[in-house]
């Protein structure tokens, strides 16, 4: 049964990333490649690994709290936790193709 919650959460957990954006840039988080993993366990707590465009992003301080509270506003999810890496750095590559589009690198 946990599979399955897990399964439900996954995309709903992405879904609600992509509604956050980055001020500077028109696209959302997820594709600009931000969000490096999305992890839930079987008490439904979710875990996200992320990083920021560059260490001292204007949005450092509230970037990941806005995600941490949007996560926890999705049914079934029990808690949400963000952790901040730089390693690897973030860099143009991780941008799918949707966002490069975007921003017009195609």
């Amino acid at each position: 049964m946990s599979d399955n919650v897990v399964e439900d959460l996954g995309p709903k957990i992405i879904e609600m990333i992509k509604t956050i954006f980055d001020p500077e840039i028109p696209v959302d988080i997820y594709e600009l490649g931000l969000i490096y993993d999305v992890l839930v366990n079987e008490d439904n707590d979710v875990k996200i690994l992320m990083t920021l465009t560059t260490p001292n992003c204007p949005v450092a301080e509230t970037l990941p709290v806005e995600v941490e509270e949007k996560i926890k506003t999705i049914p079934k999810v029990n808690n949400a936790d963000v952790e901040i890496t730089f390693d690897p750095p973030w860099h143009q590559g991780l941008m799918s193709e949707e966002a490069k589009l975007e921003l017009g690198f195609l």
